[in-house]
Order: structure tokens, then C-alpha cells, then sequence
């Protein structure tokens, strides 16, 4: 009987700590720039999002979907019910017209990986005559 109740204890608190786990919640994945002019240079946007779970959360990586977009994100873990912030930049420098670029978000949530996206249309600069 009381390898039994061990073992239901065991088993019980073994739930429990695998119910615990970090939630990644944003507000908005999408960010439209709409017109965005290349000689203004790099368009920007952070996305910022809340751990709504009950553990720490830790972003692993960020993968952006080109070169052309370059991210940075909060390192240190983000604490149950606190907040942090993954930035994306654009270079529109020589890529006239439309783009959608994904940022993929990887952590340690149970759930899949994140994917943000950015779009906008580069205005090309004015040609300069010669």
C-alpha cells in the first residue's frame, strides 16, 4: 500500500510540473509599413508580447526569412504576467516594390514556433540625372 501511494504522489506532482509552462501572447503577429521610401533607410517595428503562462519564458532564437531584415530580441527570461519585445528592421536599400518577410520565433512554450510578418511597399528613390 505504500509503494502505491508513493507512486501515486510521484505521479501527481509529475503533472503537475509538466502543467507548468510559458505562454508567448501578442497582441498583433502583423505589421503593415505600407509606402516606405529607400532613401529613408531601415523601416522598423517591435513587436511586443506578454507571458501569460506560469513559468519563465526564454526565447531560443529568432529567424528572419531574409538578410534584408534584421531582428533582436529580449535575452534574459520573461517572467510569468511580464512583458518583452522581439524588434524587426528592413533595409528596403535597393528592393523597389512589395515584400512580406517572416520572422520566426522559437522558445521554450509547448506551442509552436511564433511567426511574425512584416510587409510594406519600398518606394524606389528618385533616379538622379546626369
Amino acid at each position: 500500500m505504500k509503494r502505491v501511494s508513493i507512486l501515486f504522489f510521484g505521479l501527481i506532482m509529475g503533472v503537475a510540473l509538466l502543467a507548468q509552462s510559458p505562454v508567448m501572447t501578442f497582441e498583433k503577429t502583423t505589421h503593415d509599413f505600407e509606402k516606405i521610401k529607400e532613401q529613408d533607410g531601415l523601416a522598423t517595428k517591435k513587436f511586443e508580447f506578454k507571458n501569460t503562462g506560469d513559468a519563465p519564458l526564454i526565447i531560443n532564437r529568432v529567424h528572419a526569412s531574409c538578410g534584408c531584415t534584421a531582428t533582436s530580441w529580449t535575452k534574459e527570461p520573461v517572467l510569468p504576467g511580464k512583458t518583452g519585445s522581439i524588434t524587426a528592421s528592413y533595409n528596403p536599400a535597393n528592393r523597389p516594390g512589395v515584400f512580406v518577410k517572416t520572422i520566426t520565433v522559437y522558445t521554450n512554450a509547448d506551442s509552436k514556433p511564433v511567426q511574425l510578418t512584416i510587409k510594406g511597399d519600398v518606394i524606389p528613390k528618385p533616379a538622379v540625372p546626369q
